[in-house]
């Protein structure tokens, strides 16, 4: 099997002083319609191997699991649309509560109180060059919305796309049944997150996240959601010990 990375992107990379091969599985555009096992089993199931690990987007899981928020469902108060001036401002990779329905969001979500204290602590830090603290604050349920933005699909300008539910339970589902060791990860080219994977995984979160440190899946179009990982010493006895047979 020839391992394929996305552009701008390397099929091996290190981690814990293991060499690892990464294959960007392209897939068709997910909808609500789809089932994550089915996707699976489509897009993986011809070349996964014991041992593989598969590194799915939260995004498609989400999708299936019908974690949507419409636009038309989240009327911007007062409030959300005076916060939101004071966040970071939009860039390249996408909007976050700078954007007056994302800070609704959050506030409905978990609160104007929290919301308040996030803002306020979140700007106090950030005057000390530390960044990151509002959406520790308030927490994985905002800092996760995806969605609210047509840089990438225009698809997604209407819709909002949350975290998951049970990403763990779901790896187990995946692993039970499709025989696949998998964890869903909220990537981007600014951080990696680890929501969840099947319990056989013995590796740290901090050795996967080293795994797909460099967002192996890309951040537009690529529809690569999946993304396959294997031991590159694993990889190259499987392609000697296949030589020998066709030698044989």
């Amino acid at each position: 099997m020839e391992f394929v990375a996305n552009e701008g992107k390397r099929v091996e990379i290190e981690a814990a002083g293991e060499v690892y091969l990464r294959h960007a599985i392209q897939t068709k555009f997910v909808t609500e319609e789809d089932h994550y096992l089915d996707l699976l089993e489509k897009y993986v199931g011809g070349i996964y191997q014991e041992g593989d690990i598969v590194s799915i987007s939260e995004k498609i899981i989400s999708i299936c699991q019908h974690r949507i928020i419409r636009r038309a469902d989240l009327r911007v108060g007062s409030w959300a649309r005076l916060l939101s001036k004071f966040a970071s401002p939009a860039s390249s990779k996408g909007y976050g509560v700078g954007v007056p329905i994302k800070m609704e969001y959050a506030i409905e979500k978990v609160g104007l109180c929290r919301i308040l204290a996030a803002s306020v602590l979140g700007g106090f830090f950030k005057l000390f060059g530390i960044k990151g603290v509002f959406y520790r604050i308030a927490g994985q349920e905002v800092s996760g919305l995806d969605g609210f933005y047509d840089g990438a699909w225009k698809e997604y300008k209407d819709i909002g796309i949350e975290i998951p539910d049970h990403s763990d339970v779901v790896c187990n589902e995946i692993r039970e049944k499709l025989g696949m060791s998998c964890m869903i990860v909220d990537a981007n080219d600014l951080g990696q997150e680890i929501l969840g994977k099947s319990a056989d995984i013995r590796l740290s979160d901090k050795v996967l996240k080293q795994m797909i440190r460099d967002n192996p899946a890309g951040q537009n179009q690529q529809r690569t959601p999946l993304i396959l990982i294997r031991r590159a010493e694993k990889a190259a006895c499987k392609q000697e010990e296949s030589h020998r047979t066709l030698l044989t």
